[in-house]
């Protein structure tokens, strides 16, 4: 038997707090959810990255507060 759900979601606002690395955020009806995890080395590296120098600085330089 076949099972097909016909959906109109309105949403005015939606709030994530949080998502992380093998997160669902499912909005509406899935029959069944299959996890996809996929790795690229797109830059073809072959080692650990360098560490950084002070891990509290920030990694963007920020302007003087305005």
């Amino acid at each position: 038997m076949n099972l097909f759900v016909s959906q109109t979601i309105v949403i005015q606002q939606l709030k994530v707090e949080g998502i992380q690395n093998s997160s669902v955020l499912q909005i509406g009806s899935a029959g069944v959810i299959q996890p996809v995890s996929q790795l690229f080395n797109t830059g073809g590296f072959t080692g650990p990255a360098p560490l950084i120098p002070d891990p509290d600085a920030p990694s963007v330089p920020l302007g003087p507060p305005s």
